[in-house]
């Protein structure tokens, strides 16, 4: 059941998805509460499970991995234990950045970061040797970024 949340926690919300950093007291004075009573809505919107993480997004360009490369993968059988394992393989691997189980003609969607194309050609070759239930897959080249984002709108 998902956690209900009133105006001041998705407020909070939508200014920590910009800026994580900002203090308990800059948010308290922007949506009028106390900081106590912001740092206290934090705490519980952490232990809620609804603020899963709070990350630093990085530029992959400036640090060597400059290649996002979209995977269709479609698998041969779809035995619980074997899609475990790609899974498994998936979550692991971090050159993976997003991971979608789909339906239509691939069965997992794949974001990749690859420093290039030798780099992602050996994950590959990596992917098909240790996942023998992998039938095939389908790459895409971005070949520039018109949005990249984790935010989730917050409707007040």
């Amino acid at each position: 059941m998902p956690t209900a949340l009133d105006k001041f926690d998705r407020r909070i919300l939508a200014i920590l998805q910009t800026d994580a950093r900002r203090s308990a007291e800059l948010i308290g004075a922007e949506i009028g509460l106390s900081a106590s009573a912001v740092q206290r809505r934090i705490v519980r919107l952490r232990e809620e499970g609804v603020i899963v993480a709070e990350v630093a997004i990085v530029d992959p360009k400036r640090a060597g991995r400059p290649l996002t490369l979209i995977v269709d993968v479609e698998v041969e059988r779809e035995r619980p234990e074997l899609l475990a394992s790609l899974k498994q393989w998936i979550a692991a691997e971090p050159a993976v950045q997003e991971a979608w189980y789909v339906t239509g003609e691939g069965d997992y969607v794949l974001v990749v970061s690859a420093r290039d194309v030798e780099d992602y050609d050996a994950l590959m070759q990596k992917l098909v040797a240790e996942n023998a239930n992998v039938r095939r897959f389908q790459t895409r080249v971005a070949l520039g970024t018109l949005k990249r984002g984790v935010l989730v709108p917050i409707e007040e």
